[in-house]
């Protein structure tokens, strides 16, 4: 844990030090991949972690799963239509916890569809960089069902299985950096 403390403060997300990522089952393995473009602000308007909030938005047409067919499939009609629909939104409505274990419960929109959301977050801390400047550190974790948010797009197999599965891991790395 770090030496510093929250305060007051404005937090931006730093993309060089932040990573926002996925898992789905695909047949039976698991794809992994990311979204490289982001944006997010954390609020602190005390010492209470509870008392934040945060936003954040990301760019859909930025998914990278290290397969540019795959991925140009995601940006698709079919999964993202990133053409038509270009982010996908959180926004936090409360925070619970205490120590370094919290759960941020927020909405999360994608293609225009809106549900709520828990993440299992930990306060990995805050502390000053080489570089004079105050970071923030936080790694959260939550699911959701990708038919709940319209990707209902899947390949039918042999024995009533199916191509993709619904149930997306989402994990999210960040390091903010106070403003």
């Amino acid at each position: 844990m770090s030496t510093q403390t929250l305060t007051t403060a404005t937090w931006q997300l730093d993309p060089a030090h932040s990573e926002v990522a996925f898992t789905v089952r695909h047949l039976m393995s698991k794809v992994r991949g990311t979204f490289d473009e982001y944006t997010g602000t954390i609020t602190t308007p005390s010492e209470d972690p509870t008392a934040a909030s945060v936003t954040a938005e990301i760019k859909l047409a930025s998914v990278n799963t290290r397969n540019a067919q795959r991925d140009g499939h995601l940006r698709s009609a079919d999964l993202f239509d990133a053409t038509n629909d270009a982010t996908m939104t959180f926004v936090s409505t409360g925070i619970t916890g205490s120590g370094t274990d919290y759960e941020i419960a927020g909405d999360l929109t994608i293609n225009g569809v809106t549900k709520p959301v828990v993440l299992d977050a930990e306060l990995l801390g805050v502390d000053v960089d080489a570089y004079g400047a105050t970071r923030l550190g936080v790694e959260a974790r939550t699911s959701i069902s990708r038919k709940e948010f319209g990707f209902d797009f899947n390949v039918p197999l042999e024995g009533d299985k199916l191509l993709i599965g619904d149930k997306v891991d989402i994990t999210l790395t960040i390091e903010a950096v106070q403003a």
